[in-house]
């Protein structure tokens, strides 16, 4: 017989069960509503207690019990010859609405001797379980009516010291909640997460109604950030720092096993120098989750009270190990400030073994993006690997040529040959996969187009690329921050289209750091406006507001100001369009980068660029101008942390065999490649 035995608390399934740990957790708000009084908690309790003894007994062997709790010295000494101790042990989070309890119950042999099936429960012992499991539970409902099931008051002082605590993001009775009152949101998202138990480790799982990962942008999300970098201190867990976390089920554990095409959520809490929890939140944490052949940056929630959750999702065909990590790039918005390199943390606070084993879940596949697709204004995606070539070397001409050009795109992933990408095997994709365009197919899709782009120096390199490696007009070295030119098929000179790039960093062309103020100055203003006054104007226009901005604005106040300004003057520009019966450009909102290697820390860093991307989308769509949304940030956040792929503000630089920044000869300017395939897919989308 086992050593040990963990109790069910009345017999109502629990969400998430793990021996190994000790876990026995409940949702309390399911717990509260399905027990109608103490008369039938006390009689389900007795009912259920020869039923929970019997199955763990069985299913459990002694082998099992004995690994899974020869982790430590017991913390309590044993009972009296002729008495039965249990041991029992909750906690609460009152920000996710979830509790979780469980016992142990032996006697003064270390051991509870069950009869044979059929037999009966020792007497000496049966009516002490029943006193016992009594106590315990009018003790918890007692304390859970007391304050609407949240234990508040009660488990302050304790909650995060708990080893180990079964916490969920969202009730699996509301798989789309949205949290209440948060006070800010890190990427402003509500989870998607219609998933199993955070701890099923059950290869033999079928999974049906699983759904990808997904990040929304938070409504009022410009109100909430100011709310956030507003927020009053006054108190110890509000005036503190961050300086470390804690993750329950994460933490003490060398490698982490969980189910592949699952969502796994786990809630971790900020701690301050002296090993207390904060209560407020706004600290940018940085989240990469990559393995051999997956790169993604796992969705990240702030509570806006000190505690976080990290959604880990991988598609069952990536099954193996990855490396979680975590770091803490600034506390409490000062990647906001005007002047945030002195306020920087960077300090990486995990680096966890993951190994996520292959189920029998089945993810919705992937389709290729269609124009609806385009319409989500936070992406959630991911960069996979479908090839490689070990022996690639860098070409005379700075490219990687390292997979064939028709090497192809394995499904869902993509669509064409991957072997243009020069990625060496990889791609990225989203809620919905990307064709990848030929020169036939690139001039197939942008024939008798006018595109006009409107941002920062970035649009200057992907033009070019797009020009060199897509439409096949590799002579063109570089394009200019303002020009107006059309291009030509070199396979069919009756195909052009027509490019048009005006540079928003200053209202002077040749100058930086002004961004969306460059708009106050008349004459930049009417530069802009000419290209919509006559009787053709562009069908497309490309826009983002850039990373001269993060230089520029001295606080998110005033480049609200700016953005919402920005917006009523496309929105007259628009309005004019549509007073001269001329068909209306759509607009793409192509999000600005996310800043790598040194850049990291400096005033353009991630923290404010996302911020400030989200505060420009949230002014267009109040404008109603936003046809669609390309996440460029992303697109390039798995790639930040150094500059490989990056000058640390330019992705798209053009290949150059010569020492880079980071020491080493030549760079990689696939991600901005892929950027300008993403581009095509949203100009020639099918409905």
């Amino acid at each position: 017989m086992p050593h040990h035995v963990l109790l069910h608390f009345v017999a109502i399934k629990a969400p998430g069960a793990r021996v190994g740990n000790d876990i026995m957790g409940w949702n309390g708000g399911a717990l509260h509503s399905m027990v109608e009084d103490l008369g039938s908690v006390v009689e389900q309790s007795r009912r259920c207690l020869d039923i929970a003894l019997r199955a763990l007994a069985s299913q459990c062997s002694d082998h099992a019990m004995n690994n899974s709790l020869q982790k430590g010295p017991p913390s309590w000494s044993l009972p009296k010859n002729g008495w039965v101790k249990l041991n029992i042990d909750n906690a609460q989070h009152n920000i996710a609405g979830v509790a979780s309890c469980g016992g142990v119950l032996c006697d003064h042999t270390e051991a509870y001797s069950m009869p044979e099936k059929g037999g009966s429960f020792v007497p000496v012992h049966q009516w002490r379980f029943g006193l016992l499991t009594t106590l315990v539970l009018v003790g918890m409902v007692v304390v859970w009516s007391i304050d609407g099931c949240t234990i508040k008051d009660f488990i302050q002082s304790w909650k995060f010291k708990q080893d180990y605590i079964a916490l969920k993001v969202n009730s699996l009775a509301n798989t789309n909640q949205t949290f209440q009152n948060p006070s800010h949101s890190l990427r402003n998202l509500t989870l998607n997460t219609t998933h199993s138990p955070i701890f099923s480790v059950d290869s033999s799982l079928e999974t049906s109604g699983l759904n990808w990962v997904s990040a929304e942008l938070e409504n009022n999300f410009t109100a909430n950030l100011l709310a956030g970098w507003l927020a009053k201190g006054g108190e110890p867990c509000k005036d503190s720092q961050t300086v470390e976390i804690k993750i329950p089920g994460l933490d003490k554990e060398e490698l982490i096993e969980l189910s592949a095409g699952e969502i796994h959520d786990f809630v971790f809490q900020a701690i301050d120098e002296s090993g207390n929890a904060r209560c407020l939140g706004g600290d940018y944490f940085e989240v990469d989750l990559s393995g051999d052949s997956w790169k993604s940056r796992p969705v990240v929630k702030d509570f806006g009270n000190g505690s976080y959750s990290v959604s880990l999702q991988v598609h069952p065909d990536f099954s193996g190990d990855y490396n979680l990590t975590v770091i803490l790039l600034f506390r409490h918005f000062q990647g906001l400030k005007f002047s945030p390199a002195r306020f920087v943390y960077d300090r990486q606070l995990r680096h966890i073994g993951v190994r996520f084993f292959r189920t029998k879940a089945q993810l919705p596949q992937l389709q290729i993006c269609r124009k609806s697709d385009f319409t989500r204004d936070v992406w959630s995606g991911r960069w996979t690997r479908h090839g490689k070539n070990d022996d690639c070397q860098i070409s005379n001409d700075g490219r990687y040529r390292c997979l064939a050009p028709d090497f192809p795109c394995q499904n869902p992933w993509c669509n064409g040959s991957l072997g243009l990408l020069e990625s060496n095997g990889w791609v990225y994709s989203s809620h919905c996969s990307f064709r990848l365009f030929t020169v036939g197919s690139g001039w197939d899709c942008l024939k008798n187009r006018w595109i006009f782009f409107w941002g920062d120096s970035n649009h200057v390199d992907t033009i070019r690329n797009m020009l060199n490696f897509v439409l096949g007009l590799p002579e063109i070295k570089s394009v200019p921050r303002r020009f107006d030119m059309n291009f030509s098929n070199p396979n069919d000179g009756s195909q052009t289209v027509r490019i048009t790039s005006i540079f928003n960093g200053h209202w002077n062309g040749t100058l930086n750091y002004l961004g969306l103020d460059s708009l106050k100055d008349e004459g930049f203003r009417n530069l802009v406006k000419k290209y919509f006054s006559g009787g053709m104007v562009p069908d497309t226009i490309i826009m983002n507001s850039g990373l001269h901005d993060g230089i520029h604005w001295s606080n998110i106040r005033a480049f609200s100001g700016g953005a919402e300004y920005a917006a009523s003057f496309w929105k007259d520009i628009m309005e004019s369009v549509r007073r001269r019966g001329l068909l209306v450009p759509q607009i793409v909102f192509r999000s600005t980068i996310a800043t790598g290697g040194y850049a990291r820390s400096l005033a353009f860093n991630p923290n404010k660029m996302e911020a400030f991307n989200g505060v420009f989308l949230e002014k267009l769509r109040q404008a109603g101008l936003v046809s669609s949304v390309v996440d460029n940030f992303d697109m390039t956040f798995s790639w930040h942390y150094d500059n490989r792929c990056s000058d640390g503000v330019h992705y798209g630089r053009a290949p150059l065999k010569m020492k880079w920044r980071d020491g080493e000869i030549g760079h990689q300017y696939f991600v901005d490649l892929m950027l300008c395939h993403v581009l095509l897919n949203v100009l020639c989308a099918r409905q």
